[in-house]
């Protein structure tokens, strides 16, 4: 038996907040789904225990069977893994968003969905200004980068910027838990505000905004962690194992737990992520592994936004351009596969 896992993350809503009193996954147009809910089997699984941050990298690596109360280490060090970073016991390795701030509140989480080659630039340019023996700024894809801390404490309250649109930047500042944590915090809350110095006048920033896009002109650090020990997902359960995502998150939780990653050229996380392209790569692997993992960002991306419209298109987008591609090819010879579709909660 093969098994296919498919992620549409961030998926579900709560109806109570939702236009029109309908969630996008009622609205949204999705026969393949619905085929398979149909004929298959309907459940609730969850994935998000209550003392743990309301996250996909806690829903994810709930759903591939790890407790997150006992292997949870943050955010960056997951995604620090699938950038090929080398971490040692004692480094501690937080998520960098670049943001956008306007009138002293937090405008957007992603500086408008940035792109990677402007990002590159400052975070090259960060490492210039702030980087030292003990600080350095990694870049990852968009708006989501790494910073990693010689030494320090995790003990720290840290708010995620995506979970505070409009927010006072000052309301959300770092803050430590404990007093061995404060040297840690008031360096962070330094790195924040000399970013904004630096990123200002970057003339990356300039041209954004000349051109009408937000300017990434603050970092904001969260999701603090050290290396996670895990069980090999495929020693464990004796199959070999793949996951296919656009997102570091995703693509390091497999790395730490010995999985092997397919990227696919024009995979962005965003609602332009190439589907078929993913579902092609799924496919493929089949014949070479027995437990595929595919996930898709682009659901949570429009939630984050709060843009209703725009989830109910990934919604549809995924069924008919990857689930439906995929039921196609199976459809073609390909038998003893077992698929699962999963969302994980997402508000708009």
């Amino acid at each position: 038996m093969k098994y296919i896992i498919i992620i549409g993350d961030g998926m579900a809503d709560d109806m109570k907040i939702c236009p029109y009193n309908k969630t996008p996954l009622m609205v949204a147009k999705k026969p393949n789904l619905d085929m398979l809910a149909r004929s298959g089997t309907c459940g609730m699984l969850a994935t998000l225990p209550e003392s743990m941050p309301k996250g996909s990298e806690i829903a994810n690596m709930s759903i591939l069977g790890y407790d997150p109360v006992k292997c949870y280490q943050g955010r960056g060090v997951l995604e620090a893994a699938s950038m090929g970073l080398d971490i040692q016991e004692d480094d501690l390795v937080l998520r960098c968003n670049l943001i956008t701030i306007e009138s002293e509140k937090i405008k957007n989480h992603s500086a408008g969905h940035i792109s990677t080659e402007e990002s590159r630039e400052l975070v090259a340019c960060l490492n210039k200004n702030l980087g030292t023996d003990t600080v350095r700024f990694y870049p990852g894809v968009s708006y989501r980068h790494i910073l990693l801390l010689k030494g320090g404490s995790k003990d720290l309250d840290l708010t995620p910027p995506h979970d505070v649109p409009g927010a006072r930047v000052s309301s959300v500042m770092p803050r430590p838990n404990s007093e061995k944590a404060r040297q840690t915090s008031d360096l962070i809350t330094g790195l924040i505000r000399r970013s904004q110095d630096i990123l200002s006048s970057h003339p990356v920033n300039l041209k954004r905004i000349k051109n009408s896009k937000d300017p990434a002109n603050s970092i904001w650090p969260w999701s603090p962690g050290h290396k996670p020990g895990m069980e090999n997902f495929c020693k464990k359960h004796n199959v070999r194992g793949t996951i296919i995502s656009a997102v570091d998150l995703i693509k390091g939780l497999g790395v730490y737990v010995g999985m092997d990653i397919i990227n696919v050229e024009g995979a962005t996380g965003l609602y332009d992520t190439n589907y078929e392209g993913k579902a092609d790569a799924c496919l493929k692997a089949l014949k070479t592994h027995d437990f595929i993992y595919v996930h898709v960002e682009a659901p949570d991306e429009a939630g984050h936004e709060g843009n209703f419209n725009l989830k109910v298109k990934t919604i549809e987008d995924l069924d008919r351009r990857l689930i439906g591609q995929i039921l196609k090819g199976l459809g073609n010879g390909i038998s003893g596969v077992r698929i699962a579709v999963l969302p994980t909660i997402r508000l708009l």
